[in-house]
């Protein structure tokens, strides 16, 4: 009796020691890659070309950041990235919260024809050179406003994904409080705007963490519909090109040529690479805290319908 009081006290022990381990390994897993990289921009470039570097740099040295920041593009670059990624996030995750709650309602006939012609957006495409037309018609080619209606290449300003997550999450809203707000006589858009966005919150933290960071990370729409203006560049665009320079010269262009062979001797593509990675990543990581408990929340809550 003795030995079995004891076998079932091991039990749980074993079972959490086994679930640490199993975790930790995942966290390793996990933070290895980034933490390599983060190692490589700050090492010198020709000595990360031994390799040996793990998760802290062999070599310190910050010209992997200062050919990265040497020119003033990647600034002005910044900012269009940073003012594309917050008026395009806004204005996609509050159309999208519209058009879901209004293809949630029952009494809108038409809601099923709508879903349905939204979900075939997800699996059939026009492709680039449509895209590219229509956005010429529009004269939006070389235009600010292309980020935001057509953001990542003529994708469109509304997720047919981010809408379909935000009507789940509405079903599981109770109906009488829309019924009680419009007995009050509050419009649609009276209860859309007091009552389901407000009660959004975590589902629309979570689309708007996929909506920005699908925003911060794009380039390819800046070299399709606006490479023509430099005071259109985005921050990604800009990190290509000097990832694209560096390969072939190891130097970025736009310096001097005394400056270029003096960093053409410290830096490598591996180590630019590195630093441009953090660079871009950087600004995401820093939201990302501020948005965790509501998109994690969304995701549950968001996802099921019971």
């Amino acid at each position: 009796m003795q030995t079995v009081r004891k076998k079932i006290k091991a039990e749980p022990l074993l079972f959490h020691t086994f679930n640490y381990l199993i975790m930790l390994f995942v966290v390793v897993v996990t933070l290895y890659p980034f933490l390599n990289t983060l190692a490589i921009s700050f090492n010198s470039g020709v000595d990360t070309t031994r390799g040996g570097i793990y998760i802290w740099p062999r070599v310190w040295t910050l010209k992997n950041y200062e050919a990265v920041f040497l020119t003033g593009k990647v600034f002005d670059a910044f900012w269009v990235s940073v003012a594309r990624t917050v008026i395009g996030t806004a204005v996609s995750v509050f159309l999208t919260a519209m058009l879901a709650y209004t293809i949630s309602r029952k009494e809108y006939m038409f809601r099923k024809p709508v879903t349905l012609i939204f979900v075939l957006t997800m699996y059939f495409s026009a492709g680039l050179i449509p895209s590219y037309f229509l956005i010429k018609d529009l004269h939006l080619l070389n235009n600010f406003l292309v980020y935001i209606l057509f953001p990542g290449a003529g994708a469109g300003l509304i997720s047919a994904f981010n809408m379909l997550v935000v009507r789940t999450y509405i079903y599981t809203l109770p109906e009488s409080l829309v019924e009680s707000a419009k007995m009050d006589g509050a419009s649609d858009f009276k209860v859309f705007m007091s009552i389901i966005l407000p009660l959004c919150a975590p589902v629309l933290a979570t689309i708007s963490l996929f909506t920005a960071v699908g925003q911060w990370n794009s380039w390819f729409d800046t070299f399709i519909f606006a490479s023509s203006r430099q005071e259109l560049s985005t921050l990604q665009y800009e990190l290509m090109k000097l990832l694209s320079s560096s390969m072939n010269s190891n130097a970025n262009p736009n310096m001097s040529s005394t400056a270029a062979r003096d960093l053409a001797t410290m830096v490598t593509p591996l180590s630019i690479r590195a630093a441009i990675t953090i660079v871009a990543s950087v600004p995401i990581l820093i939201v990302y805290p501020f948005l965790q408990r509501h998109f994690v929340a969304g995701l549950q809550l968001g996802s099921v319908k019971e």
